[in-house]
């Protein structure tokens, strides 16, 4: 679903064909629907450790919506204190937006992508200072990713 970057990757406005862009640029996607670095969109990317894209080592794979929820009820807060108090130590590192490239809320929110599409958009977990939730996302936005072994 979403290409894999880090946060001082050079950018591009050339969206993507395929599912390997052949590149480590940030891909920023235009303003309008359906905001993704790949066009046309491929709603299998990401699926299962075996999954086309999978930004994970071999034997791993990005969590499912459902899965992200599971560990935010285990949450003692659901906040993003509660995030950084989880077994998984989840940080606030912000996101890159998808259509600047800008670094917004480092410090201040967290954002992490499952491997659930949500229409256009894919689902993703968020957290901030007084919430906590999963929503859909911009699939080109740059979230962060956590891997868990199948």
């Amino acid at each position: 679903m979403i290409a894999i970057k880090l946060r001082t990757s050079g950018t591009t406005t050339t969206l993507s064909s395929t599912d390997n862009p052949g590149h480590s640029n940030f891909i920023k996607a235009p303003n309008t629907p359906p905001c993704d670095w790949r066009s046309p969109q491929n709603d299998s990317l990401w699926q299962g450790v075996s999954g086309t894209n999978n930004p994970c080592p071999a034997g791993w794979r990005i969590p499912t919506s459902a899965e992200w929820n599971t560990e935010r009820a285990s949450w003692t807060q659901q906040n993003y204190n509660g995030a950084f108090a989880s077994p998984l130590k989840l940080t606030a590192g912000g996101h890159r937006n998808y259509s600047d490239a800008s670094l917004n809320n480092a410090g201040s929110s967290g954002h992490y992508w499952s491997s659930s599409v949500s229409g256009t958009g894919a689902s993703g977990l968020h957290f901030y200072s007084s919430n906590a939730d999963m929503h859909s996302s911009r699939r080109a936005n740059g979230f962060s990713v956590r891997c868990l072994k199948d």
